[in-house]
């Protein structure tokens, strides 16, 4: 774990115990990095609920209720998927806000209109918009998953409000 990941994850541990909000993580691209870094300080239980790694397509339908139909037509790695992801997590937990992560880590797997280092955000709030955020990172597969778990918390911070885009 990075210092930079423990700092950013220190910051939304205070934020979310001041507040009394529970998080949930769905995570892909980044494998449990998010709720591994939320995780590593002591307490984290009084504000992690629960992290879902739904790696494979199915597991983003069976855990968190994305329509195989959605990815099909979309792509695992999408605006919409990122969605139903984060709002899946909030259904199928007890937190108030979630984060989700759908991205491209490689070195292979990109295409012309999904380059290598694409990754969709999006973030939920129990009874709230659902923010969402897409960026293509630089870098090794290493580097796109730190630079897009690093994200993912700041997203977690953000004040709620109508979509970023």
């Amino acid at each position: 774990m990075t210092p930079a990941l423990l700092d950013r994850a220190v910051q939304v541990f205070a934020a979310c115990e001041t507040a009394g909000k529970m998080v949930a993580t769905a995570e892909s691209c980044t494998g449990g990095l998010v709720a591994a870094a939320l995780t590593a300080i002591a307490g984290s239980s009084s504000v992690v609920d629960r992290g879902f790694v739904t790696y494979s397509n199915a597991a983003k339908t069976e855990m968190l209720g994305v329509p195989a139909d959605l990815i099909s037509a979309q792509g695992a790695v999408s605006e919409a998927v990122a969605r139903a992801m984060a709002e899946g997590a909030i259904a199928h937990s007890h937190a108030d806000l979630a984060v989700a992560i759908t991205g491209i880590a490689g070195p292979g797997g990109g295409s012309a209109d999904k380059p290598v280092g694409l990754v969709h955000f999006a973030r939920a709030v129990r009874g709230g918009p659902t923010l969402h955020r897409a960026e293509v990172f630089p870098g090794d597969r290493a580097e796109v998953r730190l630079a897009a778990a690093l994200l993912a918390l700041d997203l977690l911070l953000a004040p709620p409000g109508p979509n970023a885009g």
